[in-house]
């Protein structure tokens, strides 16, 4: 059976549902105001596409793929990206709400999260070596056996990491920041 191609295109205000919904490879497109809440987007594959002010939560992403693939003020709460296709996978977040999202054991090298909204995230054992959250709220986000390596929190805030169970090197942390490494230690820093 041929893969369906779209290239190119602009959607804007579509409500897709699991008639309406793309299929094969889409390569270059830009998604804005869209919903694909609740949909199965297994076995898509999204090549340089942008969504902007898309709602995708609860989206299940079985063998899905996105090669840089950039989220604008999108809802992604629940995705659970650790079922996503691992191949040439990259992701670029910003100012969207990825609450109750799962990144387990993936390896998103680089991934950049800006202005976003972690809440109760799983990040455990995800490699996300030079990775960036810029200003993000990581509040009860998981990182467990995780390698946060050369990654940026410096500007993230009410994160708990235990550099005991994760690999930091030369990660930047700020010092306002510090408690999110020691909070298991219960002590007061004044």
């Amino acid at each position: 059976m041929e893969r369906l191609y779209t290239e190119g295109k602009n959607f804007e205000g579509v409500v897709y549902s699991s008639l309406t919904l793309l299929k094969g490879d889409v390569e270059n497109c830009r998604f804005t105001n869209c919903t694909f809440k609740d949909l199965h987007l297994s076995g898509i594959k999204f090549v340089d596409c942008e969504f902007k002010d898309c709602d995708l939560s609860n989206a299940m992403v079985k063998s899905t793929g996105f090669q840089n693939a950039i989220f604008k003020n999108c809802k992604l709460l629940g995705v659970n990206f650790a079922d996503c296709n691992p191949f040439l996978l990259s992701f670029h977040f910003e100012d969207c709400l990825l609450n109750l999202s799962s990144f387990y054991n993936l390896k998103i090298k680089g991934a950049k999260f800006k202005n976003c909204k972690l809440h109760e995230a799983d990040f455990s054992g995800a490699d996300l070596t030079a990775s960036s959250f810029v200003n993000c709220d990581l509040a009860g986000a998981i990182f467990d056996n995780s390698i946060l390596e050369k990654s940026d929190f410096q500007t993230a805030f009410n994160y708990a990491i235990d550099p005991n169970s994760n690999r930091i090197k030369k990660a930047k942390f700020s010092m306002a920041g510090i408690m999110g490494l020691l909070y298991k230690h219960d002590i007061e820093i004044k």
